[in-house]
């Protein structure tokens, strides 16, 4: 998810004032797989694909994007089957959490291809070019994120750097809880 303005501009802290630019998503189960983005003026077609998921997979989405989201979310949103990575890592890492491109970069060797000041940039400007690329660093982030998901699942640990420049691993379970027997897609970033 991208925000249309930083929180400065916006003169709150509270991620709800920032507007919401774009929402990606990585669909996958019994329908394929897929990633589809939705601007703002899409975001009805948006919330039937997270009612479908059995699990909706992401980064820091309890603490930003759930709350960024809420002026246009319904009122069921928050309590729909969140996911969030960097909740995860907080629990094992005393509290503690990473910024996405230090567990990309730690965990699969590889970075994000732009920033999210960048982001609102390209958002301001406007522009066919800048909205594409726009689109294009919000779709990298989720793949990123789709990744990290993947192996922590697979390896049951995640890798990165601190902020005091230390080498960390944590370990990590992202199974789903034995319950979960519905025909919904499997997962959703």
């Amino acid at each position: 998810m991208e925000t249309k303005s930083f929180f400065d501009e916006a003169g709150s802290w509270d991620p709800a004032d920032l507007g919401v630019s774009l929402v990606s998503v990585y669909r996958r189960g019994g329908f394929g797989e897929e990633i589809r983005s939705f601007w703002e003026k899409d975001f009805d077609e948006l919330w039937k694909v997270f009612r479908d998921a059995d699990r909706i997979i992401g980064f820091n989405t309890l603490g930003f994007d759930i709350p960024a989201m809420k002026p246009y979310a319904p009122a069921d949103f928050a309590t729909l089957p969140h996911f969030d990575i960097l909740d995860k890592v907080k629990l094992v890492n005393f509290g503690r959490g990473a910024s996405l491109n230090a567990i990309a970069r730690g965990t699969l060797g590889v970075e994000k291809i732009d920033s999210g000041a960048n982001a609102i940039a390209y958002w301001k400007k406007g522009d066919a070019a800048s909205l594409a690329l726009l689109r294009k660093y919000c779709e990298a982030d989720v793949a990123i994120t789709r990744d990290i998901y993947d192996f922590a699942l697979k390896n049951k640990f995640l890798k990165f750097t601190d902020k005091w420049n230390n080498a960390r691993q944590v370990e990590v379970d992202f199974t789903y809880p034995v319950e979960t027997t519905s025909v919904k897609q499997s997962s959703l970033f």
